[in-house]
């Protein structure tokens, strides 16, 4: 495989030559990660040229218009989903309220169950568990204490008694950072009769997905995360969509990206996640990657999952090798998205000054995954110290976080 132009890479972000963000090497790429070039250009276009009611007939609203419709239609052609299954809402946790509002009148009045874990982030977990207060029994798919991990074996004994409706489980976690086989998981769930929803949050900076490979019913992901805008992301197949009872005005619901989308959209960002594509595109000119939009997609993919293993795996053998922390998560790169938390068996947050004091911008506390992290035996008030890479981050970044932690540790 031809490796990643990290040149090229950087060359897309403008917070590389910023004064004030270029001075650390940037390791909270899981809180939130640099906009791309294209994706800047997009929304300072649309807020110049386009920020008007769109598709009204003149000019501005007739380009704002097509830029929405852009955005969909690229990224449902990169993902393998038609562009009406692309739903776009203000954060993926407010996506997932409103599907968990669809659901709860679905199921509600039923002796039916749902699986949910407690590997996730509180946004797929919390609104999930509130679905008891309808009579839905809400089973937990436990994580290993000691590993962090999900055992398929344990699903399969919590599907056995066909009730189960619903699982819903994280792509990976953004502390245990373990990827889960996606695709296993829906496959057992498809065969008890269930429906899948995967929070992908923590996934889809690492590329995004290609949705029938999955085989899930729901995927969610955040913009901001993926070098775009803070738009949360929403793929629903159309036939659990058609199955479950819209939630936004009545008029709207026979249109399937409009039927869980409850309030009225953001025209720009929506407009700005087409530079998301405009990036993938580039990628994928730039290494010489061929096919439609989905192949080129999952070339991306690879490229960037490369680049990342590569470029984190110094920083988990110092970790592993040192006696006065415990890693959070596989040791092994190629088993987990570049985000890496570590319990320090003290307080994080005044490790995380430190270190940002010496360069390097990370942070500490639960990150919203207080069930996982109870799980494994963390201590909240100390929290953990999460440093996250993707596919930007360089080699070098590594080895200066690598010393400062030298320092501070």
């Amino acid at each position: 495989m031809t490796a990643l132009d990290l040149d090229f890479v950087r060359s897309h972000f403008p917070a590389f030559a910023s004064p004030v963000l270029s001075s650390h090497a940037f390791f909270e790429n899981a809180g939130g990660s640099f906009p791309c070039r294209q994706v800047v250009d997009r929304l300072h276009r649309f807020y110049t040229d386009r920020k008007v009611q769109p598709y009204a007939p003149y000019p501005g609203a007739q380009a704002g218009g097509a830029e929405m419709d852009e955005a969909r239609t690229r990224l449902a052609a990169l993902m393998g989903v038609a562009r009406e299954e692309v739903s776009f809402g203000p954060s993926t946790s407010a996506n997932t309220y409103v599907l968990a509002q669809a659901v709860r009148k679905w199921l509600s009045g039923r002796d039916l169950a749902i699986v949910v874990t407690d590997q996730d982030h509180e946004a797929n977990s919390g609104v999930w568990r509130r679905l008891a207060d309808e009579g839905i029994e809400v089973r937990e798919w436990k994580l290993d204490p000691a590993t962090g991990s999900l055992s398929p074996a344990a699903l399969k004994a919590l599907l056995a008694d066909g009730k189960v409706r619903l699982v819903c489980f994280p792509h990976c976690s953004n502390v245990v950072a373990e990827i889960n086989d996606v695709a296993e998981i829906c496959a057992l769930a498809a065969e008890a009769g269930a429906r899948t929803v995967v929070d992908g949050v923590s996934y889809a900076p690492h590329g995004l997905p290609d949705i029938p490979a999955l085989g899930c019913d729901v995927y969610l992901f955040s913009a901001y995360k993926t070098y775009g805008p803070h738009q949360g992301i929403m793929v629903i197949r159309a036939a659990f969509g058609a199955e479950l009872p819209g939630q936004a005005h009545y008029f709207n619901n026979g249109t399937l990206y409009k039927r869980f989308t409850p309030a009225g959209p953001d025209h720009a960002q929506i407009a700005a996640c087409a530079g998301v594509a405009d990036y993938i595109e580039a990628l994928a000119d730039q290494h010489g990657l061929t096919g439609d939009a989905a192949a080129r997609n999952r070339g991306v993919h690879d490229l960037m999952r490369a680049q990342e293993e590569a470029v984190i795996a110094p920083l988990l053998d110092y970790l592993a090798a040192r006696n006065d922390l415990r890693l959070i998560g596989p040791r092994d790169a190629a088993r987990r998205a570049p985000t890496v938390a570590v319990d320090l068996n003290r307080p994080a947050e005044p490790v995380s000054v430190e270190l940002g004091k010496r360069g390097i911008a990370c942070w500490a506390g639960d990150f919203y995954a207080v069930r996982p992290l109870t799980a494994m035996g963390v201590d909240l008030e100390k929290g953990v110290l999460r440093m996250s890479a993707v596919h930007y981050t360089s080699p070098e970044d590594v080895t200066r976080l690598i010393a400062a932690l030298d320092a501070v540790l």
